[in-house]
Order: structure tokens, then C-alpha cells, then sequence
């Protein structure tokens, strides 16, 4: 491995904009004609102590060894990293503990130096930098933290930038914040009879400007890492801070249980909910905009445990509203069943799934497509998921007896096309979607169920009798959200049969296709899954189908009689899915429930 030393001929220096080109031109990375566009950034860079690394990959330069890829900065991190002989670290925030690589150095000697603490174990310390030569400051840290060993290793220099400032930022707010508690009565939160006494004495100040900036930083962090729902949770010695990525939850920060009392009352605040009850559960909403503008929407819930308020936030990402159905993951067939269920002038179209499995962002996207000029779109919904211009949307409120079933009633004499309603949950709810179905309108709503077959003997348990399913009744469609595949690193492999026939029985299915295994990188935080596609099972009613729909049968055989006609199971739609490479086999199996009743 050719060595850095060649960047520059004395020790403990920073590289050199000329050194870093002339040392790709031996690479055969660069053109040696492209050296001479540095005479003038050179001098810039020395004024404005920026990175040769950040100028060199401002140009886009294509790398000669790699056609058709820029040497972007990741690139050529990872380039400095093998000529100098260290590892390369790519910096994910959601696997570094915080508190524990602040307490390494302070901000301002890690700001002098340019380095970032990114590990701390028993006998060593992870130390990023972009500086491979610079190596003075290993002695002193090491003596400071009693000749604990030091590794360092090579990170993208604009990272170790914006780190440095968020991870000493946030930790210095935590810690001025619990400093401001030391001095003040503390009451004991062991034990869930002293709960009710929590917010008397004790707490921070929900708009102290420490709490405010960890607030700010916390729901950033959240729409940057691509987070569905934020979960503030209270133990008995610290909180925890996960948020649900791609449907997993990663634990992101603990912090001292005061601290996280007066970020859940900030939140509280913001989402305009009663700071002070802490007894009971609440429900709120929060609309900010990110730094690009776009607008984001979170859903509050709080609810009380045995150490204090947990808090779920749940957020609302307006791109997804906007994805037509192919890009929820709809093939041919689906999208074919599924607009001659919804383009009916009247009947019932249900959504089925657990909760988190898509069931909102596919009912939004129907809407969006059948809210035309000519049509009156309205919805009651528990609560308002995302403001839409296009529809006039009710909120449900019990505490002034504002239930599904009395906005269903009051959109009735709306002058309503299509009615959306957010969930029938029991005999009244669904007594009026059947009413409003009967009097000439489209209904579509959501229920709880494992498939779209059980979806009739559970409404026939609520009360529905069989013969108004069978006059209103368009069909029911259930579906699932399974993880897809990164396309930076996933790799081709063979179908192991045993998994693809737990996959696809009762079937005699073929693995044939193209099928990849999750491996892990940098850009999928090592999971080998990057975002999420739909998994869509349509159940319609024939003329057999509605026959089969009587006060006896069950929904194993609404369901042999759906696939009978052509009905495609879950499992089967997501070992589509997996032949088509967008995702694996034991991806599908942990989200599709298993049948053998067939």
C-alpha cells in the first residue's frame, strides 16, 4: 500500500491542495492538465482554511479509473484513507454515543485540531480526521484520558465539521440543562405513586433556550435521517430517544430524565396540549418547515407510564402524499383492480393492515386522483393525518361526542360524492359507512385485520349483516410496507428453496427471477435495506363472491374462493417483489402474516 508520506515531506503539517493533486495524477485518477485550474483555489483555500479535499471534489471531476463516477468527497476520503495506510470511517450518528465521545476532549480542542472522537471503548478511543500526517494532539489526548491507546482513522472533513458542531452542541445543552436541576428540590420518580407528582416541583423550564436548541436539533436530526416516529422514552435513570427508520427502531440518545421531562413539555407546548395534566393521554399536531422549506407535520401522542410522559411523535412526509401508485409499489394488475374498485359511483372500499403498514398514504393518494373539480371529497378522520387542500377533512373529538359515526351522519348532509372515513371501529361507525354507501355514495375506509378476506367475518362481528355487505361492498384490499433492498450494495445470490418455499406454498412456485441478498453499507447504515415498498393483496367481489358471503362462512373460504379467482396473497405479491430484486424472502416473511388454513 503506497504510504501518504508522499502528500508531504515534513511530519505533523496539513496536506497540501498541489500535494493532494499531484498525487492523484500518479494515480491515474486525474488528468495531469487539470492541476493547473489550482493556482488560483490554492490561495482561496489557504485564506479560507478549507479542505483540498472539499475544493478538489467541488469540480466533479470524473475519476479516470472509475468511468462514469465523479470523485465526489466520499470518494476521495476513502482515497486519502488507503494511501495513508489508516481505516476509513464513514460517520453514522445513529451508532455513536454521544455523551461518551464528548467527555474524550472538549469542543474547543477538538475544533483546533480538526479531529472528531467517534468511539470509546475500555482500552481506546476512535479518533476521526482528514489530516493523516497531523498527529501531535495523540500524545496529549492520550495523557489527558491516562495513556489511553489512540486510533485514529480518516473521515470525510466536512462530516468531522458538521458533527463536531451538533454532537458538542447538544451535549453541552443537555449538560448546562441538567446543571440548572442541581440546586432544586428533586422529587423522587422511582415508583409510579409519586408519577402524579412529577410536574410540581423539579422540572426545567420547557422554553429555557437550552431545551429549545435540543428540541430544534432532535426533530432535524429525525427528518434527516428519514424518521416515520420519534419515541421519547422515560425510564427510571435516563430517557431514551428512538426514532423508527425504514419500520426499525434505532435508540439514537439517552439523557437524564429531567431533561427529558422538559423536552416532552417543549413538545407539548409546541403542539399546543396541556403542558401541566401529565394523568392522562393527549393528543396533538406540530407543522414546521425544514431548511429547503419544504413543510413537514408531526402527530403528538402522549401517554403515562411508570416514570413519566411517553411521547410518540409521528411524522408526516408530504412527498409520500404526492407518490402516484406506482411508486408505492402497485403493479399493473393492482392498480387495474384498484381503480375499478374505486371508480364505482357507490359502495364501500375497505383498506386493511396492521398499523404503520401504509393504509393512510394509499387512501391520500386515492383521493388525490378522485378529488376532481366535479366532486365533493370529504373525510373524518381521528386524527386529521395531513392538511389537504383538495378535501374538506373533519376531526373526530369524543369529548364533545364528534365520533365517526356522528361525522359521517353530519357529512351526509353535506352534499358528499366520496367519503373517507379513518377506521370503523364499531357497529355504530359501520352502520352509517353502510347507510352512506346505500344512499348513493363512494365510502373508503380502514379496519384491523390480517388480510382483506378476514375482512368480512370481522365486520359481521361488529354487526353488519351479510346481505348489506353483499349490496355494498366494492372490495377489500390489505397490505403490508417490507423494506427494499440498498442499491448501492446489494448483491445477486441464489434462492435458498427452503425459504422460498415457506414463501410461496401452498404454491408449486419456481424460483425464478433475479434475486439479490441484503449485504450493508455505509448509505443503509449496514442494514442492506434503504426505504420501503408497498405489498398489496385485492380481494373483489364477483358474483360468486357476493354468493359466498353468507351468515356461515368464514374467511378461509372467502379466501380459497379469492384466490380461486385470481386473488394474489401477500405472500405471494411480496415473492414478486423478491424475483423482481426489490427485496428478499425473509423480508416479506417478517411482515406477511402466515396461513396454513387454505
Amino acid at each position: 500500500m503506497n504510504q501518504v508520506r508522499q502528500f508531504h515531506a515534513s511530519s505533523d503539517e496539513s496536506l497540501s491542495l498541489s500535494d493532494i493533486v499531484k498525487n492523484l495524477i500518479e494515480d491515474g485518477r486525474i488528468a495531469p492538465s487539470l492541476s493547473e485550474q489550482f493556482l488560483i483555489p490554492a490561495r482561496t483555500s489557504s485564506k479560507l482554511d478549507i479542505s483540498p479535499l472539499i475544493i478538489i471534489s467541488q469540480q466533479e471531476w470524473d475519476d479516470l479509473k472509475t468511468p462514469g463516477q465523479k470523485l465526489t468527497l466520499d470518494i476521495l476520503s476513502q482515497w486519502l484513507a488507503d494511501k495513508s495506510g489508516l481505516p476509513y470511517y464513514r460517520v453514522d450518528p445513529l451508532k455513536i454515543d454521544v455523551t461518551s465521545v464528548t467527555d474524550v476532549i472538549s469542543s474547543a480542542y477538538a475544533i483546533r485540531h480538526k479531529i472528531l472522537p467517534v468511539e470509546v471503548h475500555e482500552n481506546h478511543v476512535v479518533i476521526a480526521t482528514a489530516e493523516p500526517n497531523v498527529r501531535s494532539w495523540e500524545s496529549e489526548l492520550s495523557h489527558v484520558n491516562n495513556g489511553i491507546e489512540i486510533e485514529r482513522v480518516i473521515t470525510n472533513p466536512l462530516d468531522i465539521s458538521r458533527f463536531l458542531n451538533e454532537f458538542y452542541s447538544v451535549s453541552h445543552s443537555i449538560r448546562r440543562a441538567t446543571s440548572e436541576t442541581e440546586n432544586r428540590k428533586n422529587i423522587g420518580i422511582g415508583n409510579f405513586e409519586q408519577l402524579v407528582e412529577l410536574g410540581k416541583s423539579g422540572n426545567l423550564d420547557a422554553n429555557d433556550q437550552d431545551i429549545v436548541q435540543i428540541v430544534d436539533w432532535l426533530l432535524q436530526y429525525a427528518f434527516e435521517q428519514r424518521a416515520s416516529d420519534i419515541h421519547l422514552e422515560p425510564r427510571r435513570d435516563k430517557g431514551h430517544i428512538r426514532f423508527r427508520i425504514d419500520g426499525m427502531l434505532h435508540l439514537v440518545y439517552d439523557m437524564p430524565p429531567l431533561v427529558m421531562n422538559a423536552v416532552t413539555s417543549r413538545i407539548k407546548v409546541l403542539g399546543r396540549m396541556d403542558v401541566v395534566e401529565k394523568r392522562r393521554p393527549q393528543d396533538g399536531r406540530i407543522k414546521t418547515k425544514l431548511q429547503d422549506g419544504a413543510e413537514i407535520e408531526l402527530r403528538l401522542s402522549t401517554m403515562p407510564t411508570a416514570f413519566g410522559e411517553k411521547l410518540v411523535m409521528r411524522i408526516f412526509d408530504p412527498i409520500v402524499l404526492t407518490k402516484d401508485f406506482t411508486a408505492l409499489g402497485f403493479g399493473e394488475k393492482d392498480i387495474a383492480c384498484w381503480n375499478n374498485m374505486v371508480t364505482q359511483p357507490h359502495g364501500i372500499v375497505l383498506v386493511t393492515g396492521p398499523t404503520g403498514s401504509g393504509k393512510t398514504s394509499t387512501l391520500y393518494a386515492t383521493l388525490r386522483q378522485l378529488a376532481t373539480p366535479e366532486v365533493n371529497v370529504s373525510t373524518v378522520e381521528d386524527p386529521i393525518e395531513n392538511i389537504v387542500s383538495e378535501f374538506n377533512q373533519m376531526q373526530v373529538q369524543t369529548n364533545i361526542d364528534v365520533t365517526f359515526a356522528a361525522g359521517i351522519r353530519t357529512l351526509l348532509r353535506q352534499d358528499p360524492d366520496i367519503i373517507m372515513v379513518g377506521e370503523i371501529r364499531d357497529k355504530e361507525t359501520a352502520e352509517m359507512a353502510i347507510q352512506a354507501a346505500l344512499t348513493g355514495h363512494l365510502v373508503l375506509s380502514t379496519l384491523h385485520t390480517n388480510d382483506a378476506a378476514a375482512a368480512i367475518p370481522r365486520l359481521r362481528e361488529i354487526g353488519i349483516p351479510a346481505y348489506l355487505l353483499n349490496a355494498t361492498l366494492n372490495g377489500v384490499m390489505a397490505q403490508r410496507l417490507a423494506r427494499t433492498l440498498c442499491p448501492h450494495c446489494k448483491q445477486p445470490t441464489e434462492i435458498d428453496g427452503d425459504v422460498w418455499h415457506a414463501l410461496t406454498k401452498p404454491y408449486k412456485v419456481t424460483g425464478k427471477g433475479k434475486f439479490y441478498k441484503a449485504v450493508g453499507c455505509d448509505k443503509c447504515r449496514d442494514t442492506g435495506y434503504l426505504g420501503r415498498v408497498g405489498i398489496y393483496e385485492m380481494l373483489t367481489m364477483s358474483n360468486n363472491m357476493r354468493h359466498k358471503i353468507t351468515p356461515e362462512s368464514d374467511a378461509v373460504e372467502i379466501r380459497r374462493l379469492g384466490i380461486k379467482e385470481g386473488m394474489m396473497q401477500l405472500r405471494i405479491a411480496g415473492a414478486q417483489k423478491v424475483a423482481m430484486g426489490i427485496t428478499t424472502p425473509e423480508e416479506v416473511l417478517r411482515v406477511v402474516p402466515l396461513d396454513d388454513n387454505f
